[in-house]
């Protein structure tokens, strides 16, 4: 019981450590390498399921994914650019905040179901999955989008 209650304390640390980076990150500009490289940085994490206690099955593993892709939308329609001092930012959305507590709040209650059927190790592999599944096309979305708000304010210009 202390290491579930122990991992979910630290999963909400890490959370809330992202959403102040996500937050400082609108008052630097952005670039192509800034909206690409985290989910490159998070695939390491995959290492884990080099230890077999945190191996899930593959249907578990699409569904953790598909739920984290599901999540992703919401990411990606708050996710917007602007344009300041001749550099590209990502616009601070006054819903983003809430959406990323919302998601926190939805996958802690998510972890404590799962943690009753799975053991701990499974359950983070799902949950390195479903962050994964929600990161990964957020970020290609952001990218696309990048792109073309680039292509867009050189044909302005």
């Amino acid at each position: 019981m202390l290491v579930e209650i122990l991992s979910l304390c630290i999963g909400v640390l890490f959370a809330v450590s992202v959403i102040m980076v996500r937050l400082k990150a609108s008052t630097r500009p952005t670039n192509a390498k800034k909206i690409l490289l985290p989910p490159i940085f998070m695939s390491t994490g995959a290492l884990m399921f080099l230890v077999p206690a945190c191996r899930v099955s593959w249907k578990e593993a699409m569904i953790a994914f598909m739920i984290g892709m599901l999540f992703s939308i919401l990411l990606i329609k708050t996710s917007k650019f602007e344009w300041k001092n001749n550099q590209v930012y990502l616009k601070r959305s006054k819903a983003f905040i809430f959406i990323l507590l919302g998601l926190l709040l939805i996958r802690t209650i998510m972890k404590i179901m799962v943690e009753k059927s799975v053991n701990l190790p499974q359950t983070s592999g799902l949950f390195f999955i479903l962050a994964f599944g929600m990161i990964l096309p957020w970020r290609i979305v952001m990218y696309i989008m990048y792109k073309q708000f680039i292509t867009n304010q050189k044909a302005i210009s």
